[in-house]
């Protein structure tokens, strides 16, 4: 069996490089890898890369070593994970799945600034995984990308986590192996604030999802398989939102080094070929400039639950509850309100912004929001609207009686007065201070589903391109998208500023046919991960790396 993810491209491409990074891979393992210089994985083989390529600082080299020590690690956090194979109760609706436990989502972590957290995360699946803690500043060694700050974490095997927690927030993690995100392995991370500036009664956690795993025998492996073989020549198949018609008539993927397509599994022997068509086409939305999305998801879940079954999260009519909303999502934007209730937005990817008031907020994949609300009396739908996709999630909020809503209930104000991310401004007192940049990276988006050849800058994914930064640096990232489609865009151990004094953020939406220039500075030494956060576009291509010159 092989899963062509981006472990499989690692070693033809690294080793025709060769930078000496990485030697040639098979069956989503690295092979070659000295661990010795690393005190943070198993005795069973796992760690860091031992050496960057040349000119570049190594994940694991002194300059990470001494950021950490100006972050003051203090008390540790220990947590212990297991992603197993299990079986996955989604309200009414069991399935077969990969997860963190034996539960949807994992279990939340939570911590707080100043602590180290010490994470031992057990590999019990049949393919190697890792861990990607989504939105944190941390050092480089522990970002958890397989082939770029670590090797895989080996069937079997198990690996130690270990940074200091630098910034309150709220933030998640999941594998950055393939598309195992899009099954199971997923979980909130809340780091607090002991000077909690915010005053409330309750939180309420509130984790979005798109499901298809273990549905009428389809798995994301299999998505991944039926997507990458691209639409071929759709010029007689018009009114597909999205689809790039600009390609020829193949129905085969291009061609990327150590993928190979054919005997792709989910894990346990199931064919690929199992289960009907998840590819979806016509979905549109205005709101994310036309084409919606890729895969039909069956089903879309409220902290694991479907809407027939929905979480209640119970509380007292006047009580101020803070609700912190992540999208963890594989190709879906999900449009969220509280019947009957505004929403007072209070910061977005973990950092504050300016308090505005909204009525239905739209999050990309990757994205977090985190809102107060003053609960009213009553029983009321917070509903998540599959954005352009006609489908709906749901969890109730319960402070009185009265029946539940219903499972497809569509509050009024989900069509209401809507926030984006670009109208929110950032606190003062996280706003980056006006400079010029120093460097400016142009990332132009590129490709399209008909040959399912997402890229940046014409380019797929190739471990062994570098778009070099210098520490100390403002560096604006400038991303031009010309596809036809959204894209969530995803940098890795930084925040970065939307234009004129916006949110700081480490997700944020582009659209189709336009451009967004971002700003971050460079504080943060080693190899960086920038990419699509749609875990389909991410694995065919739309992905590369930011490296810190040596």
């Amino acid at each position: 069996m092989r899963t062509p993810t981006r472990r499989t491209v690692l070693g033809a491409a690294l080793a025709a490089a060769g930078t000496g990074l990485l030697t040639a891979c098979s069956s989503g393992s690295m092979k070659g890898m000295d661990h010795g210089s690393m005190d943070h994985g198993s005795a069973s083989g796992t760690g860091s890369p031992a050496a960057a390529p040349a000119g570049y600082l190594a994940p694991n080299g002194p300059e990470v070593a001494a950021a950490e020590a100006r972050r003051k690690p203090g008390p540790e956090r220990r947590v212990a994970l297991t992603a197993t194979e299990t079986t996955l109760d989604l309200g009414g609706r069991t399935v077969r799945s990969w997860a963190y436990g034996d539960r949807l989502p994992g279990q939340e972590v939570r911590a707080t600034v100043g602590d180290t957290l010490a994470v031992t995360l057990a590999n019990h699946l049949p393919q190697p995984t890792s861990l990607h803690w989504h939105g944190l500043a941390l050092r480089n060694d522990m970002d958890g990308v397989p082939g770029v700050t670590q090797a895989d974490v080996k069937p079997g095997a198990s690996f130690e986590y270990r940074f200091a927690l630098s910034h309150p927030g709220t933030y998640w993690f999941h594998p950055h192996s393939g598309v195992q995100q899009d099954r199971g392995l997923y979980a909130p991370l809340i780091v607090e604030d002991p000077k909690e500036p915010l005053a409330y009664d309750k939180e309420w956690v509130v984790v979005l999802d798109d499901w298809v795993d273990g549905i009428d025998g389809s798995t994301p492996d299999a998505v991944l398989a039926e997507l990458a073989k691209g639409m071929g020549d759709m010029g007689d198949m018009g009114g597909m939102g999205g689809m790039d018609h600009s390609g020829g008539s193949g129905h085969d993927m291009p061609s990327m080094p150590g993928h190979d397509m054919s005997g792709m599994s989910g894990g346990g022997g199931t064919p690929s070929v199992a289960g009907p068509s998840r590819m979806l086409m016509g979905a549109q939305s205005p709101l994310l400039g036309g084409d919606a999305g890729d895969v039909a998801y069956p089903f879309h879940l409220v902290n694991g639950k479907l809407s027939a079954a929905p979480e209640t999260f119970t509380a007292k009519p006047g009580d101020r509850i803070r609700i912190r909303l992540v999208n963890a999502g594989g190709d879906t934007a999900y449009r969220v309100a509280l019947g009957g209730h505004e929403l007072t937005v209070t910061h977005t990817d973990g950092f504050p912004v300016e308090q505005a008031t909204t009525q239905a907020l739209l999050l990309g994949m990757g994205e977090r929001y985190d809102v107060l609300v003053t609960a009213k009396d009553g029983v009321f739908p917070l509903t998540a609207l599959a954005e352009g996709k006609n489908a709906t999630a749901l969890a109730v909020l319960r402070t009185g009686g009265g029946a539940a809503p219903d499972a497809s209930a569509r509050p009024a104000e989900l069509d209401g007065r809507l926030l984006t991310a670009g109208q929110l401004k950032a606190d003062p007192s996280v706003r980056l201070p006006a400079k010029s940049p120093d460097r400016t990276v142009k990332l132009e988006l590129t490709g399209g589903m008909a040959k399912a050849d997402w890229a940046f800058n014409g380019r797929r994914y190739d471990p062994a391109q570098r778009y070099p930064v210098a520490a100390g640096e403002r560096v604006r990232l400038e991303f031009r998208n010309s596809t036809t489609m959204w894209h969530p865009v995803h940098l890795h151990g930084h925040s970065f500023a939307l234009p004129g004094d916006g949110p700081r953020k480490d997700t944020a939406i582009v659209l189709p046919g336009t451009t967004l220039a971002v700003d971050f500075d460079a504080d943060n030494p080693g190899l960086w991960m920038v990419h699509c956060h749609n875990v389909y576009h991410s694995e065919t291509g739309m992905m590369t790396v930011l490296g810190y010159r040596a």
